[in-house]
């Protein structure tokens, strides 16, 4: 015999608890039953259209009913607005025990004002009858879009997802669990607004007595593995519930299903989803790693807080690279990856292994350049990102690549790339490994933290031998003076190092190439992104690149910067050489008529007359100028050696590449190239 759902009027086998559609309770709970000792107030009746409730409601329509009772669309006639009444079950009603749950939980939930959560109102009772009014949220619950769409697109599913996270921070933050966090509760109005409903069966963590050890509280659907258990539930558990929605928002279905409720926690708590990506290919493998993450089964292996996850979700959303440092175990994520896919990152690592034993063999031969000790020397470490969103990672880099190309210019100092520095981002800062593994006398560090359109960027330069502050500077500024900032920072540590500028080294130093923010803001994330080297990031760096020209089409970084995207596209092999380096040779081209002095202009230039064009002496006269122009450029002299080994003048070649070694001591690419000159 069937049972039919009293929400949305399933049916559903008789012996299941659970409504198989939309997770309605069909069978009330043992906990919910009444002792027949215990004599039950007559409840009210059931409300029609057009009845005044409690002397001021009147009722508009039937909302739906839930486990706990019908929930009506009323008019508040004292103050003229729509609400939401849930009228409470007879039988819950009789209950004292939960009738104090619910007037404790209405103290904490009147607390939480967000725009992303479902306001709480008033707890009363009317003839025996305890109801909750709540602010009326238009829209549908996000169940039935789920039910409507089949699969929602993974940038609606972001967007939904996001404001739910930004809700619960502000619960978790006043010490309150949803603890039954699921599609059903979560509202979606036409624009795309998100709110969470019914905090009905939320409570303070540090509350004590709200409910009995060892109760289960949640759907079974969306239930994490420590309220399947029973144990106590905290803010991690509304982080998996949202994983599970995730899943169902992404897949169009819920990870694990069963005949009873028990089955399905017990999925929950012992098996492992399938990889998401199986039923949607479309998923990106940063949204399928989060979900894996939000739904791992130790919450200590979860993201922490509803804000960690947020930032991820932006990450996503922006197309950065999460910031967790936590990994998915590997029996959920199993990756469907082609032959293409897969070359080159095997590649990679046959590389950094040969790279290892030829640094061990070139360390006992004594071959391995040592760094000019005669000069000044710093080393610009990635800045770190104070922000709440972290979602500053291009500018941590940006920034300290655009003082690292600065620096180089100067003569007299040395400075390792970036491809060297930038190898400590994320690790433990040890001053003395770091000035010993890149040769440098000292090391500037500094963080960055943004707020609206306002910046908060601290520079510190280190003595590496005793870690002494040389000096330290804090800018409080518009996003906008960041190009202020830069040189002021650059100054100072030519100022602190007793640099003497020689020529117009120092018109050099804080030359700007774009007086439009936007622009350079724009220029750094394409930066960003291209030096990843994938298809994907080069793609979406030429994005970036081709938004910086539309703000100021006379940025001649911009234009260098897209012709070295589409160069490393054919370079790679992700397009046909002929289809993307002609267009590169258009665009430098057009950066070096708006700036024939632009060092990253002729070295993009060297590159498609040595690699496309064949053209010796062109290349010869664009790699001169581009190390003249910045002969601190590592690329410059590793992309020489290569010239010279192809023309057999290996004695020179040998003399580049360690040349190269030198500003770039960490880099894995020229320890292996001179290892093979050496060879």
């Amino acid at each position: 015999m069937a049972t039919q759902c009293p929400k949305c009027k399933a049916d559903n086998p008789d012996t299941q608890s659970f409504c198989g559609d939309c997770g309605t309770q069909l069978i009330e709970s043992e906990s919910q039953e009444v002792a027949f000792t215990k004599t039950l107030l007559t409840p009210a009746e059931d409300l029609t259209k057009g009845t005044l409730f409690a002397g001021r409601y009147a009722i508009i329509d039937e909302l739906g009913k839930g486990g706990m009772g019908k929930v009506y669309k009323a008019l508040d006639n004292e103050i003229q607005v729509e609400v939401a009444i849930k009228l409470l079950k007879p039988e819950i009603a009789a209950d004292e025990k939960i009738i104090e749950r619910f007037r404790n939980e209405l103290k904490i939930a009147r607390e939480i004002a967000h725009k992303n959560v479902c306001k709480v109102f008033h707890f009363g009772k009317e003839e025996q009858s305890p109801y909750i009014t709540m602010e009326y949220v238009r829209g549908e619950d996000l169940k039935s879009l789920i039910k409507k769409k089949g699969k929602l697109p993974e940038d609606e599913a972001l967007r939904i997802a996001k404001q739910v996270c930004l809700g619960l921070s502000e619960a978790h933050e006043l010490g309150v669990v949803h603890r039954d966090l699921k599609p059903q509760n979560i509202m979606v109005d036409k624009s795309g607004n998100t709110k969470i409903m019914d905090f009905g069966i939320a409570r303070s963590v540090e509350a004590e007595g709200v409910t009995e050890a060892g109760m289960i509280i949640g759907t079974p659907d969306y239930i994490s593995p420590e309220q399947a258990e029973g144990e106590e539930a905290d803010q991690r558990s509304d982080i998996y519930s949202l994983g599970v929605i995730l899943y169902e928002m992404v897949t169009g279905d819920v990870p694990f299903k069963g005949d009873t409720a028990l089955s399905v926690a017990l999925k929950h708590k012992s098996q492992f989803p399938l990889d998401p990506r199986k039923l949607n290919p479309e998923i990106s493998d940063d949204l399928c790693r989060l979900i894996l993450i939000c739904m791992e089964k130790d919450r200590e292996r979860r993201y922490q807080t509803a804000k960690d996850l947020l930032s991820d979700l932006r990450n996503i959303a922006e197309g950065f690279p999460l910031g967790s440092k936590v990994k998915p175990r590997q029996e959920t994520f199993v990756a469907t990856i082609s032959r293409k896919k897969l070359f080159l990152p095997t590649l990679f690592i046959a590389l950094a292994i040969i790279a290892v034993i030829i640094w061990q063999v070139l360390l006992q031969k004594g071959h391995v350049p040592s760094a000019s000790s005669s000069k000044p020397s710093i080393a610009v470490l990635p800045f770190d990102d104070l922000s709440p969103q972290k979602d500053l990672g291009y500018l941590c880099l940006g920034l300290p690549e655009s003082l690292i190309n600065a620096l180089t210019k100067v003569e007299d100092l040395r400075v390792p790339a970036s491809t060297s520095s930038f190898s400590f981002r994320g690790k433990e800062q040890d001053m003395q490994e770091i000035g010993e593994k890149l040769s440098v006398e000292t090391v500037l560090r500094g963080s960055v933290q943004k707020a609206e359109n306002r910046v908060r960027i601290i520079a510190q330069i280190i003595e590496v031998g005793d870690e002494s502050i040389l000096w330290s500077e804090q800018y409080n500024r518009e996003m906008d003076d960041v190009f202020a900032i830069q040189d002021e920072i650059t100054l100072a540590i030519v100022d602190k190092l007793k640099l003497e500028l020689l020529g117009g080294e120092k018109a050099k130093l804080v030359k700007r190439y774009t007086e439009n923010s936007e622009a350079y803001d724009l220029y750094l994330k394409g930066q960003f992104f291209w030096k990843k080297r994938t298809e994907e990031a080069l793609k979406k760096g030429i994005e970036y690149f081709e938004r910086a020209i539309e703000k100021d089409p006379n940025f001649a970084l911009a234009y260098a910067g897209l012709a070295q995207c589409y160069c490393l596209l054919g370079f790679w092999g992700y397009n046909p050489p002929r289809s993307v380096w002609p267009k590169a040779k258009t665009l430098v081209k057009k950066a070096l008529e708006l700036d024939d002095k632009l060092a990253e202009a002729h070295s993009v230039l060297s590159l498609i007359s040595l690699w496309y064009d064949w053209d010796w002496l062109a290349f010869e006269k664009h790699i001169q100028q581009a190390k003249e122009l910045n002969p601190g450029h590592a690329y410059s002299h590793h992309t020489n050696a290569e010239y010279y080994r192809i023309m057999g003048r290996f004695d020179e070649a040998i003399e580049e590449e360690k040349r190269a070694l030198e500003l770039d001591p960490l880099s894995i690419v020229y320890h292996t190239v001179l290892g093979h000159f050496l060879r």
